[in-house]
């Protein structure tokens, strides 16, 4: 094995930045894929968690310029699914054996929002327990609202930086979108006791591989015990993306650069959770595959009812809008056994990472 590849394997943490931008310049990522998946394989096993996915509401009062359902988009038809039906979601995903729930919708800050996200984790509480894992992805909020859904039952929050370079940040984001709030909330959730993701773009225009070299180690500063991340998609209702074309050469680009992240985050940080998110498969059909053979150990199939799904698209082309549930169930069953994993059903998926730490005992 190359050396580099080997002292990683071995230690967490021990690349430099020069070292992790080496293996993001790999030609050929064959031998990076397969040291990542090596550290996997001992670190997490080869078993899958799941997290069902409910896009709650697409209403958002960010104005981001890559996302397709930022505020100032006015081709999008807003939506937020009632409480009763958003818990029936929940109950589906967990009588299935998912093990974990990801609630997520655009970012708000109010009252109402707040007492209603608080709600459905409560019932989903009453039915399933302590064994079934609650993820939240809504956004930066104050630390009272994080105590409040923390309280309610949620254990775990992803929220992404997109871009740990804050001159990049500002250049994907109007004026009045703040990257040190951003990076506060994440510090806020860790000293909750929240099991803390986040996650970036990888191919934003203008962005080197110095700076996906400096968000790995973001990650290590705060600690992070879960990473979402994923290829930038264009979307065509948005600034950012206007006159982005998805050519199949963009396309393989965008791909190969995101597998390349997803085994560098596992060689740099070993036991955290990482996802082969959706929109690799958006770039490729085995694109999540490929991403647990290159180091991920997490997927989020999308469980909302298929009504809602055309209206939450983040960016373009994005796959199983009309794949029901119960179909997405079997196919995705078979597409990780495809590669010699399995799913580990009806386990809640907490990162190793986390177990590790005091903060676990005193939370369980």
């Amino acid at each position: 094995m190359n050396p580099l590849l080997q002292k990683a394997v071995e230690q967490p943490y021990c690349l430099s930045r020069d070292e992790r931008i080496a293996l993001l310049s790999l030609d050929d990522p064959s031998e990076l894929f397969a040291a990542a998946y090596e550290v996997k394989r001992r670190r997490t096993g080869r078993s899958v968690k799941l997290r069902g996915l409910i896009e709650l509401g697409n209403s958002c009062a960010k104005d981001c310029f890559y996302c397709g359902i930022r505020r100032s988009n006015r081709q999008v038809r807003r939506y937020r699914i009632a409480e009763a039906d958003a818990v029936r979601m929940a109950r589906w995903t967990f009588e299935r054996g998912y093990g974990s729930v990801v609630l997520q919708s655009g970012e708000l800050e109010s009252e109402g929002n707040t007492g209603y996200i608080e709600r459905i984790i409560r019932s989903i509480r009453d039915f399933a327990g302590d064994s079934f894992g609650v993820t939240l992805c809504l956004g930066e909020q104050t630390e009272a609202v994080y105590r409040r859904w923390l309280d309610a039952g949620a254990h775990r929050y992803l929220l992404r930086i997109e871009t740990s370079n804050p001159q990049l940040y500002a250049a994907i984001h109007p004026a009045g979108h703040s990257f040190e709030r951003r990076v506060e909330c994440l510090w806020t959730l860790k000293c909750l006791g929240y099991q803390t993701g986040t996650g970036v773009m990888n191919g934003l225009p203008g962005q080197t591989l110095g700076d996906l070299a400096d968000d790995l180690e973001f990650f290590r500063t705060l600690d992070i015990d879960m990473i979402g991340m994923g290829p930038y998609l264009p979307h065509p209702d948005t600034p950012l993306g206007k006159g982005i074309e998805l050519t199949p050469e963009y396309a393989a680009r965008q791909l190969q650069l995101g597998l390349k992240m997803i085994a560098a985050a596992r060689l740099y940080l070993h036991d955290v959770n990482i996802a082969a998110t959706t929109a690799l498969q958006a770039l490729d059909d085995r694109g999540r595959e490929q991403g647990l053979l290159a180091g991920a150990n997490v997927l989020m199939p999308n469980v909302t009812d298929v009504e809602y799904r055309r209206d939450y698209q983040l960016y373009e082309n994005k796959p199983c809008l009309d794949e029901n549930s119960e179909k997405c169930r079997n196919c995705l069953n078979w597409r990780v056994l495809s590669v010699g994993e399995q799913i580990d059903w009806n386990n809640r998926g907490d990162p190793p990472h986390f177990r590790r730490k005091g903060i676990y005992e005193a939370q369980f």
